[in-house]
């Protein structure tokens, strides 16, 4: 028994290619084409959240906060099917890491800049 009832967790996360904030296009899925922001990254899922892509319908309870119902929100989508969206040409690209004055960046690897 080595990992005695821990099978869903990893000890490290993983480094990924795509970090909060960058603009990525699905390149596989239902949503094959649309284009969004990352919202959150979970690391240890290999998933990410993208604005306006998988949406799913959840059923809310009512609270003090929200009147309940129906309600539409992003779900997680795996990271392989995401790539990030090359900030000089606007096409998808993949991702490469370079030293550049002693700290580790991400490039494009099709237009050779920065991705901040």
């Amino acid at each position: 028994m080595a990992n005695k009832g821990k099978d869903n967790q990893k000890r490290f996360a993983p480094k990924l290619k795509i970090k909060k904030g960058d603009r990525v296009m699905v390149i596989a899925g239902s949503s094959k084409g649309s284009q969004g922001e990352v919202l959150e990254v979970f690391p240890n899922k290999n998933r990410a959240i993208v604005e306006e892509i998988n949406i799913v319908k959840k059923h809310q309870k009512p609270t003090n906060d929200n009147p309940g119902g129906i309600i539409e929100k992003p779900a997680p989508i795996h990271i392989s099917n995401l790539k990030v969206i090359d900030p000089k040409t606007g096409t998808p690209t993949r991702v490469g890491r370079k030293e550049v004055d002693g700290k580790l960046v991400r490039y494009s690897k099709k237009s050779g800049e920065i991705i901040k």
